[in-house]
């Protein structure tokens, strides 16, 4: 599907699911609220200015458009990042295809590594402390899996490696929208 014809600005002048703020569940009501009331249309524009949130509730709304896409190929699933696309909305346009990705001038998209605080606190038999370390070692060693999953989706089909984004991210990594286009993660500034 990478071989579909770049849009032109006026496919944008009326998206079907318009979304800023927060990625949170209330986003992802608002989303899904939105999405289904557009499955008739055959382009679904999303558009979205986010300064992040929840990972996971991105990846929930772009497996809900993994899913369609493959379900309904005939229809087009397009993202349109307006102004600011951070951390979890760069998470949620990763599931768009590269040739379904695009963003407005000057839009900056910031990759991060994901975050985690939590307090270990160890108190018990021996066995139970160990226990309690081991399963925050498998819950960090698994995000580390998901969130490369992610950069992996992000940057398929982009001239960005692995190595670079992996280097990159821990200290966040803003990219303009030219930049984006540039480097191959979206397929045009509109």
């Amino acid at each position: 599907m990478d071989d579909i014809a770049p849009l032109s600005p006026p496919a944008f002048k009326a998206p079907a699911v318009l979304l800023s703020g927060s990625v949170d569940y209330d986003m992802y009501k608002d989303f899904r609220r939105q999405f289904d009331q557009a499955s008739e249309r055959k382009l679904v524009v999303v558009e979205l200015t986010t300064l992040g949130g929840d990972p996971e509730v991105a990846r929930m709304m772009g497996e809900d458009i993994r899913f369609h896409s493959q379900m309904t190929p005939e229809r087009r699933f397009v993202f349109l990042g307006k102004a600011a696309i951070y951390s979890a909305g760069t998470t949620f346009m990763s599931f768009f295809t590269r040739s379904n990705r695009y963003l407005t001038p000057g839009t900056r998209l910031m990759i991060h590594e994901r975050k985690l605080a939590k307090d270990i606190s160890l108190n018990g038999p021996l066995t139970t402390c160990v226990a309690s370390v081991k399963a925050t070692l498998h819950e960090i060693e698994c995000s580390i899996q998901i969130q490369n999953e992610g950069f992996a989706n992000l940057i398929d089909g982009s001239c960005v490696t692995m190595a670079e984004v992996l280097e990159r991210a821990p200290s966040n990594w803003y990219i303009e929208a030219q930049e984006a286009k540039k480097l191959g993660l979206i397929e045009a500034v509109i």
